[in-house]
């Protein structure tokens, strides 16, 4: 019974919709009238600025850090499979609360940022593997979305080959992650496809001189 209490804290903490509550609190607009649609960071990015946008994104990875290590309540969970895969379970439930979030009429965002504070509460030096993958990505495209995407893969990439991890439903988790972020991402990626895609304005000024420099030619 505590398990399934716990699952739902997880959900419920999941839900919390970071985006939504800060573009009505402080701009009194729901940020999905806007840009892509999307309740998340990047979008709460694109319309709202750096700032918030940075602290939506901070807020969704503290929802998931703090519902994966809802595990601490479960001090007779000895085994480390069984807490392994009870962490899994609390992670996945607040995932699913953000892109379902019971306080935004179940349409929230995509559950990457959500998604890497899991990460970083199961195993910390993955989560870091993959933040670099995810800036490296970021500095080489400007694409958010290639970077998740790429992310994911490589952290799927690191649970199985690298790290090779033996729990069953770990390694399972690692395939859906990647899966997932892919399928949520579908219209991200034909935007690329197509060209059509935002990029984060960073690194202006190295394409300012990249600009002159075809000017020049």
């Amino acid at each position: 019974m505590t398990e399934f209490l716990l699952i739902i804290l997880a959900y419920l903490i999941g839900s919390v919709p970071t985006s939504v509550w800060v573009s009505k609190h402080f701009f009194d607009v729901d940020i999905r009238d806007y840009g892509s649609g999307n309740a998340g960071a990047t979008n709460t990015y694109r319309i709202l600025g750096a700032r918030w946008g940075t602290l939506v994104m901070i807020v969704d990875v503290l929802k998931g850090v703090v519902a994966t290590s809802l595990v601490v309540l479960t001090p007779y969970m000895s085994h480390p499979f069984a807490k392994t895969n009870f962490m899994v379970g609390l992670g996945l439930a607040a995932i699913l609360g953000h892109i379902f979030p019971i306080f935004a009429h179940f349409k929230g965002g995509k559950g990457v940022a959500t998604l890497f504070g899991m990460i970083i509460a199961l195993q910390p030096i993955v989560a870091v593997c993959c933040v670099g993958v995810f800036l490296l990505v970021l500095f080489l495209t400007r694409f958010v979305s290639l970077s998740s995407i790429l992310a994911s893969v490589a952290f799927a990439v690191f649970i199985l080959f690298i790290w090779n991890e033996q729990e069953p439903l770990y390694r399972i988790f690692a395939i859906s992650v990647a899966l997932m972020v892919i399928l949520t991402h579908q219209k991200n990626i034909n935007r690329i496809l197509k060209g059509t895609e935002s990029k984060v304005p960073i690194l202006k000024h190295r394409d300012r001189r990249r600009s002159k420099r075809k000017d020049l030619d």
